[in-house]
């Protein structure tokens, strides 16, 4: 996503993605933010978030939660491929 044409809600999205990236580089993964609309947000997990086996945890429990914390009109946060 283009940082000079996000929204002021997908900057606040980004700033919650921000301070969740160390610890998903720790393990080796990432998270890119794919869209939001609708007071939906898509993500994609990236290096070994795609495959890991607990990745809806860190989806739901870290990311999401996160996410809504910041910004409480979200409703959803899905993975995309």
């Amino acid at each position: 996503m283009n940082i000079e044409t996000m929204t002021t809600s997908e900057t606040i999205i980004e700033e919650a993605l921000e301070s969740m990236r160390p610890f998903l580089r720790k393990d080796g993964g990432d998270v890119e933010l794919v869209s939001y609309h609708d007071k939906v947000v898509k993500l994609k997990l990236l290096g070994a978030c795609s495959t890991c086996d607990i990745s809806h945890l860190t989806m739901k429990a870290g990311l999401e939660e996160t996410i809504k914390k910041m910004l409480p009109e979200v409703q959803q946060v899905t993975a995309v491929e």
